[in-house]
């Protein structure tokens, strides 16, 4: 009896804290910032649904059948009520599972093209950014040539198609803002496709959703959307700095390739620390070793622009690791 009691308390635990939870947002996916997002979100629900109900009804048939059949007063190794035969019963539980499926499966494909399809672009056309995951960082590249690491910079109600791939040398990763849609991996020699139409600014979070190394905890990834004037000019200010030596985009290089390894100050974390080393203070050899890498250390900057480069040595020059 103290089992039985104890088994009925915790699915009224359940029930009761299940929805409290789904209501703060606890199991269920982020609150949604984009039309595919949405969709991701409502197909969880709806299948969340089916999965409460046959919860509730395995478990409440698997407790009245506990309380019906007991033994009571019957001699322990007596046999209970035989039951035979009870057609329609056994036609509908073989019936109600398809017919579940079916309702599940029929929402999931309407919903679908909505969560996979990039829509037309409408009177502000459509933006395509390239998404290069690598250990451990993640590269977009505009269509003007801009370059950012780790926060891409979107305008708000624009369609924003993504082209996400990983080089040859590198390894599987995953691209994932959950409140602008689901995974999409960086396989090396492969481009895969996704988008995103953010309903609001804000900045979203992510995370490298495959695990891709001793560094993996540390490749974060944000979407940052802007109103699309504030985008433009942003992206316009980018283009023309980076033919001059960008130190914006060589700091953002510096902590979101560099210092993910060898520390903001150069210190040391994953690798050995670098702070006064003369290799950064010398351009040609710090572009021999980002391009060509050393020992343990990959070809982080293999095919970068030589803009890249030259950013990455103005920030180093600027603000030298250490103060060396």
């Amino acid at each position: 009896m103290r089992a039985l009691l104890s088994l009925a308390g915790l699915v009224s635990l359940v029930l009761v804290a299940a929805p409290a939870a789904l209501a703060q947002g606890s199991f269920a996916p982020v609150e949604p910032a984009s039309p595919n997002a949405e969709g991701i979100r409502s197909s969880y629900l709806f299948v969340s649904i089916f999965i409460l109900a046959i919860f509730v009804l395995v478990e409440g048939a698997l407790i009245a059948f506990i309380l019906k059949y007991r033994r009571r007063r019957r001699a322990r190794f007596a046999d209970g009520a035989q039951i035979h035969g009870q057609t329609r019963l056994e036609i509908l539980w073989t019936t109600l599972p398809v017919v579940v499926l079916f309702l599940i499966a029929a929402f999931v494909f309407i919903e679908l093209p909505g969560i996979k399809n990039v829509p037309e672009a409408g009177a502000s056309g459509e933006l395509e950014i390239r998404v290069t995951g690598r250990q451990y960082y993640w590269q977009y590249e505009y269509p003007n040539g801009v370059i950012a690491i780790d926060r891409m910079r979107a305008p708000v109600g624009v369609p924003v198609r993504l082209t996400v791939s990983a080089p040859d040398s590198d390894v599987i990763h995953s691209w994932w803002i959950p409140a602008l849609g689901g995974k999409i991996d960086a396989i090396p020699g492969r481009v895969n496709e996704t988008w995103f139409e953010a309903d609001r600014t804000g900045v979203f979070e992510g995370q490298c959703a495959e695990l891709c190394g001793v560094g993996h905890a540390f490749m974060t990834a944000s979407v940052e959307v802007l109103p699309e004037a504030e985008f433009a000019a942003w992206l316009e200010e980018r283009r023309q700095a980076q033919t001059t030596g960008d130190v914006a985009l060589g700091e953002e290089t510096w902590e979101g390739v560099c210092a993910k390894c060898h520390g903001l100050a150069g210190q040391g974390a994953l690798y050995r620390a670098v702070a006064g080393s003369a290799v950064l203070r010398d351009p040609q050899a710090v572009e021999t070793l980002v391009r060509n890498g050393r020992r343990t250390m990959p070809a982080v900057g293999a095919g970068w622009t030589a803009e890249q480069i030259d950013a990455l040595n103005a920030y180093l020059k600027e603000s030298p690791p250490g103060g060396s």
